[in-house]
């Protein structure tokens, strides 16, 4: 009887291995959103990567949080480090192509609690009464990352929270497109 049992649990980890195997080797997640501001607008709020702390959707996360900025103060070359508690881990992003106010590609390296390289788009789109923002993200899966996904719908894990992002990136860059036209007030002059 053992030995028929260990037959079928042996025969169910090949099969589950077989079918892990067979799943595809790259994933792609993408959300998007209208946001009433120009893409100027919008494109600003992205390629700073200082104003992310503003509307990312895991910037307050971990309260404690260590971020480092380097390399160029704004667009391409500049990086962004952090490091924080088990709900954000650590990792590196640098935004290695900036065409404004229409793209924005960044390489994002997570270091824990797993080590992956994805890359990330941000696709910004005029339309009436402002701009379509989307935010994709893709890369490589390996085994243990396409058995992880057998459980966890990665698609609407990391969507869930992109759609948190957008949500929030459209009220910052809505409001500072409200305070780009308003007329500045000019200071009063000495007596």
């Amino acid at each position: 009887m053992l030995k028929k049992v260990l037959f079928a649990v042996l025969a169910a980890l090949v099969v589950f291995a077989a079918y892990v195997a067979a799943r595809p080797s790259t994933y792609r997640i993408e959300r998007d959103a209208p946001i009433a501001a120009p893409p100027e607008v919008v494109y600003a709020q992205i390629a700073d990567l200082h104003r992310w702390s503003a509307w990312s959707p895991w910037a307050n996360l971990d309260p404690h949080m260590s971020v480092q900025y380097g390399g160029a103060a704004y667009g391409q070359g500049a990086t962004y480090e952090w490091s924080g508690n088990e709900k954000i881990g650590q990792g590196r992003m640098s935004i290695v192509a900036a065409r404004p106010p229409s793209e924005i590609d960044i390489q994002i390296e997570f270091l824990k609690p797993w080590s992956q390289t994805s890359r990330s788009q941000f696709l910004l789109q005029p339309e009436a009464g402002g701009t379509r923002v989307s935010w994709v993200m893709t890369g490589e899966q390996d085994f243990i990352g396409k058995a992880y996904g057998v459980f966890v719908n990665q698609d609407k894990l990391v969507g869930d929270q992109f759609a948190k992002g957008l949500g929030s990136l459209r009220l910052v860059a809505e409001e500072a497109s409200v305070q780009a036209q308003r007329p500045s007030q000019a200071l009063p002059s000495a007596p």
